[in-house]
C-alpha cells in the first residue's frame, strides 16, 4: 500500500538505502511539494522577480548591440542593462540564502515529523511549527557553513594542481561534506542538540562510515541530478524551438513575448533547483536515521525489549 510506513530507523547497507529513498520520495512527493509551496510562495515570487532583472539586463543588451538589428542604444541603456543585472544577481543571492536555510529546516523537519508520526499522518503546520522552534539554530548552522565551505574551496585549488587523482580527491571530500553537513542537521533538529554538538555527532556518524556516506550522496545526488534533468526536458526543448525561431525570423530578442518566455524558463529552473536541494536533504535523512541505528541500535533494543515484555 502507498501509504504503508516506511521504517527509517533500519541499519540498512548501501543498496537499502536507495530502495528506501525512492520508497520514501514516491509515498511523500505529493504531500512535501505541497508543504514546500505553501511555505515558499513569498521567495517563488521572488524568484520570478529576481528571473524578470537578470533576463531584462541580459535580453536588454543582446538586442542593443545586436547588429541584427542596427541598434545602437548608446552608453546609457547599456548601463541601465548592467543596472538590471546587478540588481537581479544580488537578489537572488540574498533570496537563495534564505531559502536555501529555509527548506534545508523544512525537508529535515518533514522526514522527522514522519518519523514520529510513523508515516504521512501529520499537519503542515507541524512542520512548519519544529521549522520556526529551531530557527535560531538554523541560522547560526548556515554561518557555520562559511568558514567550512572556505576551507573546503582553498583545499578544492590545492587539489586542482594535482592530475586525476587531485580531482577524484576533490570530489570525495565533497560528497563527505555533504552527508557530514546534512546528518549534523538531523541530529541538531532530531536530537534537540546544539549547533556544535550536532556537528560532532555529525562527523562521529559519517566518519565511521566514510565510503558508505560517500557512495551514498554520490549515487543519489546523480539520480536526482538526473530526475531535475527528465523534468527539465521539455520546457527546455520548448524554449529551445522558440530561441531558434527568434534566431531564424529575427524577432526582437527585447520583445514583450521574448522577455515573458525567458523569464518564466528561468524563474523555473531557479524552483527546481530549490527542491532539487530538498530532495537532497531527504538522502541525508535516510542516511542519518541508518547511520545512528547502525551506531547506538536503539530501536533494535528497543524491539528486542517489547518482545521480551510480549512472552512473559
Amino acid at each position: 500500500m502507498k501509504d504503508k510506513y516506511i521504517e527509517l530507523r533500519i541499519n540498512r547497507d548501501f543498496g537499502d538505502i536507495l530502495t528506501a529513498y525512492f520508497d520514501f520520495l514516491k509515498q511523500n512527493i505529493k504531500k512535501f511539494t505541497n508543504v514546500f509551496l505553501s511555505y515558499n510562495g513569498i521567495f517563488l515570487i521572488g524568484l520570478l522577480i529576481t528571473s524578470y532583472l537578470l533576463v531584462s539586463g541580459f535580453v536588454g543588451m543582446i538586442s542593443t548591440n545586436s547588429a541584427l538589428y542596427g541598434i545602437d542604444a548608446g552608453q546609457t541603456d547599456d548601463e541601465t542593462y548592467w543596472i538590471y543585472i546587478i540588481a537581479g544577481g544580488i537578489l537572488f543571492f540574498l533570496i537563495f540564502l534564505m531559502v536555501a536555510g529555509l527548506n534545508f529546516s523544512l525537508s529535515s523537519s518533514y522526514m522527522i515529523k514522519y518519523d514520529e508520526h510513523k508515516g504521512i499522518g501529520f499537519t503542515k503546520t507541524e512542520v512548519w511549527n519544529l521549522t520556526k522552534e529551531k530557527l535560531g539554530n538554523t541560522v547560526v548552522f548556515i554561518l557555520l557553513l562559511i568558514p567550512i565551505y572556505l576551507l573546503f574551496f582553498i583545499a578544492s585549488i590545492i587539489f586542482a594542481f594535482i592530475p586525476l587523482l587531485g580531482m577524484f580527491a576533490q570530489y570525495i571530500i565533497q560528497f563527505f561534506l555533504t552527508a557530514w553537513i546534512g546528518v549534523s542537521f538531523y541530529s541538531m533538529l532530531s536530537e534537540n542538540k546544539g549547533v556544535t554538538d550536532a556537528f560532532g555527532e555529525g562527523w562521529n556518524l559519517v566518519s565511521k562510515n566514510f565510503w558508505k556516506s560517500v557512495g551514498v550522496n554520490f549515487i543519489l545526488g546523480l539520480l536526482n541530478g538526473l530526475l531535475m534533468f527528465i523534468v527539465l526536458i521539455i520546457p527546455g526543448i520548448l524554449i529551445g524551438i522558440y530561441t531558434f525561431h527568434v534566431v531564424e525570423n529575427n524577432v526582437d530578442v527585447g520583445g514583450i513575448v521574448s522577455t515573458v518566455v525567458y523569464t518564466l524558463g528561468l524563474c523555473a529552473l531557479l524552483i527546481l533547483m530549490v527542491y532539487a536541494q530538498c530532495l537532497s536533504q531527504f538522502i541525508n535523512g535516510i542516511l542519518f536515521y541508518t547511520l545512528h541505528e547502525k551506531t547506538y541500535n536503539i530501536n533494535t533494543r528497543s524491539k528486542i525489549e517489547q518482545i521480551g515484555q510480549s512472552e512473559q
